[in-house]
């Protein structure tokens, strides 16, 4: 995955979030967002997800510039996989037509197609015996399961996780990122954003750390924790 970011800002009421942000990045395939609460990594996840539009700036993803007007924004979400905090399944379905529905009513597959698509990844994700559950019936790491398996039914060119752990013990930790090594083995291109970073460690080769809008520090896995960590990003790590 190629991401370049040029001049990002945004602002939520009055107060600045994304400070003419800048970053280039070239084929990598796991990205960690990392920093404090409020630091602006979730913003930025949302932009790259089209879910959120900047107040200037430029996003490319892949040599193509992501353009901030419903009607290209429609399609390309079409694109993107994104994996919430809170999992947002729909709590009245079942796993399975968490799978199945938005494959119909949004990507116009047929039921068919649909249902063995749903099948598959269940079966991949070790969820197939939960498949007539609904949300409430799932442990929370099953309920995030359900929503990765969700994103990848559409064949994402991406996938975006946003905390993907943070709701779950140690235990069903463990079992997101056994599902996250899983996608990284089959070359699935991925950035998250998480707070843990023993889970982003053993998830990711690449790092961004934000700081108060801005990207204080960035590289690969061995440069970035290595002694030549900038002042900032030492302090956030042993914070």
């Amino acid at each position: 995955m190629n991401l370049s970011i040029r001049n990002l800002s945004k602002s939520f009421e009055g107060e600045l979030v994304l400070d003419n942000l800048s970053l280039d990045v070239e084929n990598v395939h796991a990205m960690a967002i990392i920093g404090s609460s409020g630091g602006g990594k979730t913003t930025l996840l949302r932009i790259i997800a089209g879910l959120e539009k900047p107040d200037s700036g430029s996003v490319f993803v892949n040599g193509k510039e992501i353009i901030f007007e419903e009607s290209f924004l429609n399609e390309y979400r079409k694109t993107v996989g994104m994996v919430f905090q809170s999992f947002n399944l729909f709590p009245h379905l079942s796993a399975n037509d968490n799978i199945v529905v938005p494959l119909t009513v949004v990507h116009k597959l047929d039921k068919k197609t649909a249902s063995a698509k749903s099948r598959q990844l269940l079966e991949k994700f070790e969820l197939l015996e939960h498949k007539n559950k609904i949300p409430s019936q799932l442990s929370g790491g099953q309920r995030q399961r359900v929503a990765i398996a969700r994103a990848l039914s559409i064949d994402p060119e991406f996938l975006l996780l946003d905390e993907p752990t943070s709701a779950l013990d140690p235990s069903l930790t463990k079992s997101v990122i056994r599902t996250i090594e899983t996608l990284r083995k089959e070359n699935k291109d991925l950035i998250l954003v998480t707070h843990e970073m023993a889970f982003a460690k053993e998830a990711c080769d690449y790092f961004v750390f934000i700081k108060d809008g801005v990207i204080a520090d960035y590289g690969d896995k061995q440069t970035f924790f290595s002694q030549k960590a900038s002042k900032l990003l030492d302090e956030f790590l042993n914070a």
